[in-house]
């Protein structure tokens, strides 16, 4: 019942791209189906707003990694690792049910702004490395989770679903590969995650 409560967060994440193949380029068909875990720590503020409603931010850092994968006529021929770090800035809204018992269902929704460390301005051609993002996102995301309310805290197990709105591909191909960027007209981020909060 308190306005204003405090608490931190950890938490699985894993990073994937809607990835949208250029139709000028149709020797090369990217896909980036891979998946790989990263985690993710944040500090939990929490306003109260009235009996339903809590505004949230959750500063933090996350870490993941995407592979893109190359393909020509179905056979796989290169590929591209794409490493990220971000700083996260949160801002969400959480909604929540009755309490019952020692439980409480939420919706939790809102935007958060990625800044990718890890983006690079150059290329690295001696990791060949020849797909380069953007420093920068806005993501919004919705959810949903449980409260459970123990004796000394709070704790939530919540699953959300962030979707970036902007085009991450730097389009400026590194000369001599040009076709790791020209076969692909949009990068857009998307991320799982599935966070436990204690509070």
């Amino acid at each position: 019942m308190k306005t204003i409560h405090f608490g931190f967060t950890v938490g699985l994440n894993t990073l994937d791209f809607a990835l949208y193949p250029s139709t000028f380029h149709r020797d090369t068909i990217p896909n980036a189906t891979v998946l790989h875990p990263g985690f993710n720590i944040n500090v939990v503020s929490s306003l109260r707003l009235n009996r339903h409603m809590n505004l949230r931010f959750l500063p933090g850092i996350s870490f993941g990694q995407r592979t893109i994968n190359y393909y020509n006529q179905d056979t796989l021929f290169t590929k591209q690792k794409i490493e990220s770090s971000f700083l996260e800035f949160p801002l969400l809204i959480k909604y929540k049910s009755e309490r019952i018992n020692n439980f409480r269902p939420y919706l939790i929704a809102g935007f958060n702004y990625r800044l990718d460390l890890a983006a690079k301005k150059e290329y690295d051609s001696e990791k060949q490395n020849y797909v380069r993002l953007k420093r920068s996102d806005i993501y919004t995301e919705v959810g949903f989770g449980i409260d459970f309310f123990l004796l000394y805290f709070k704790f939530s197990a919540e699953l959300k679903y962030s979707i970036g709105s902007r085009n991450m591909l730097v389009d400026d191909p590194y000369p001599g590969f040009e076709y790791y960027v020209s076969s692909i007209d949009k990068l857009k981020s998307r991320m799982w995650i599935l966070s436990f909060h204690f509070e």
